[in-house]
């Protein structure tokens, strides 16, 4: 285990009085311990009773965050034609489709999400090798391969996150920044939670939300009651 310094430890001090807090507390703790002097991102882990390696179990979605996600999110569109003036006119900050296809094959990955419409999918599949590991493939699943890009491009650009089950069971996600405070943050993390309790499986048994952490990228993090959660999930 790596050697802690005093401000880490100092600030994991201020986390151990948070048990049995309201869930709105458990928030407030972790960005008053946040120790850093840059705007740190504040993360949410959920830990389900699932078994990931079992399809009919997989959790998988996306969510609208309310007040995204404190940084802006570079959108590219893979389109022709009168998509791409659509594209365009909602926000995109590149479209195309060959010439963007050949810029990323030369090592261009300045953006953070793409988009791209089912009839230039098959061009794009290319370099499915090159976007996939980085999470940047087009997916139908996530809404990001679709002819309505204006809502897709609207829609990342106001925060909108996908999110996967792992296959230990645990969905982690950025739910902000600490600068957002406790109320954006907790509207954030409803609203995320309420569409991965939305997402249980019909086959799941027993316990769904089985943990809850949160923390920032550089601080400790901070087990949460899920009954906290449950009461304010009702």
């Amino acid at each position: 285990m790596p050697k802690r310094g005093k401000k880490y430890l100092n600030a994991r001090s201020k986390l151990e009085t948070a048990d049995g807090a309201e869930f709105s507390d458990y928030v407030k703790k972790v960005i008053d311990a946040s120790f850093v002097r840059f705007d740190e991102s504040v993360d949410i882990a959920v830990r389900l009773g699932v078994d990931p390696r079992h399809a009919e179990q997989m959790v998988r979605g996306t969510v609208v965050l309310p007040n995204g996600i404190g940084k802006d999110v570079t959108v590219i569109v893979f389109a022709k034609g009168d998509k791409e003036k659509e594209a365009l006119e909602a926000g995109a900050d590149y479209v195309g489709h060959i010439e963007l296809i050949d810029k990323i094959k030369e090592g261009w990955f300045q953006f953070d999400k793409a988009v791209a419409t089912p009839d230039v999918m098959g061009l794009v599949g290319k370099i499915g090798r090159l976007l996939g590991p980085r999470g940047l493939m087009p997916n139908a699943k996530t809404g990001t391969v679709t002819f309505d890009v204006a809502k897709a491009v609207e829609e990342l650009k106001a925060g909108k996150i996908d999110f996967r089950v792992e296959k230990t069971g645990i969905v982690h996600a950025t739910m902000g920044k600490v600068s957002f405070g406790v109320e954006k943050l907790v509207e954030n993390m409803m609203a995320f939670l309420e569409v991965i309790v939305r997402l249980k499986p019909a086959v799941s048994k027993g316990v769904y939300i089985k943990g809850l952490a949160i923390s920032t990228t550089m601080g400790p993090g901070v087990r949460i009651d899920t009954n906290s959660v449950r009461e304010l999930m009702k």
